[in-house]
């Protein structure tokens, strides 16, 4: 099983230079514990008070620092974006890389990014269908039109050289799974999920992909605190849990010693994921940092290192 990182990309309270340099030092830091893959999200409209460093300009900075052989890249949620500027930010950044670059899809939330970028969430769905269909067909140097999203005649250049790995971010709804299923090249489960019901989920998933004629993959999010004194980890992240942390509950989040991560982690292997994702989760600039580390010491344990 591979062990990535999805970085944090919002900083409030900071200034933009600390958040960015922020993003770079955890990115570094991944790489030198050897996690597998790097990947940013996507948000917008973080308003006058927030503070959220966009995917493709902070991907593109991690590339000068990230392995070349190992994946980096970032999420869309493809109703607010034109799939034609989609394709073409995926193929510069991929032409930067010596591996497939991951395309992580979702369809959005919120009405106030909707409204923002005049879309309408009703409509995302098909949406995301259709500028699926358009990306795919450009980054493979087609020429693409669409009438439902009024693009005609486009294609696009560079295109990936290695191609791309897309993960469709997907809940369990016959319709969103089913475009996992055959759209996708893995499915990305968010880190809400509790891991009871992984089992039943993944084996919907790979009965679609069967049906599709797909070949199945299960990529989860998990959010993580590691720490180097198991007593101290899981201390901090009930407090966390006590305070509402994220709305989530205690037993989709990874804190506490490297022990107990690897035994979660082992967990999720056996319940038939592929990857597992992590995000840091909200502690100071140092614990972060360490974290990480860690979270490479667990994952070369998980491996058997």
């Amino acid at each position: 099983m591979r062990v990535g990182i999805s970085i944090t990309s919002g900083y409030r309270g900071t200034t933009a230079a600390e958040a960015v340099n922020t993003v770079i030092e955890r990115a570094r830091v991944a790489a030198a514990a050897g996690l597998d893959h790097l990947s940013l999200g996507d948000h917008h409209v973080a308003g006058p008070d927030g503070l959220y460093v966009q995917n493709v300009p902070m991907v593109g900075r991690l590339m000068a620092d990230w392995p070349a052989d190992r994946p980096i890249g970032c999420l869309f949620l493809l109703p607010l974006w034109h799939p034609v500027l989609v394709a073409e930010q995926i193929g510069t950044l991929a032409a930067m890389s010596d591996v497939p670059f991951i395309v992580q899809t979702g369809i959005g939330w919120g009405d106030a990014e909707f409204a923002a970028f005049g879309r309408r969430p009703r409509e995302r769905g098909a949406v995301t269908d259709e500028a699926i269909r358009v990306i795919k067909g450009l980054l493979a140097g087609e020429t693409v039109s669409s009438e439902r999203l009024n693009i005609v005649d486009a294609a696009i250049g560079p295109c990936p050289p290695h191609g791309v790995e897309w993960w469709i971010g997907a809940g369990t709804g016959d319709r969103p799974l089913g475009r996992a299923a055959a759209q996708g090249d893995a499915w990305y489960i968010g880190p809400a999920m509790p891991p009871d019901q992984l089992p039943t989920q993944i084996e919907r998933y790979r009965s679609m992909c069967a049906a599709a004629g797909t070949a199945p993959r299960v990529i989860v999010r998990r959010d993580v605190f590691i720490t180097d004194d198991d007593a101290e980890g899981l201390r901090r992240g009930r407090e966390m849990v006590a305070a509402g942390y994220r709305g989530m509950t205690e037993d989709v989040l990874i804190y506490g010693g490297v022990d107990r991560a690897v035994d979660r982690l082992s967990a999720l292997a056996e319940s038939g994921v592929d990857d597992v994702v992590v995000r840091t989760m909200s502690v100071g600039p140092a614990e972060a940092l360490r974290s990480i580390e860690l979270t490479g010491e667990a994952r070369r344990r998980l491996l058997g290192g």
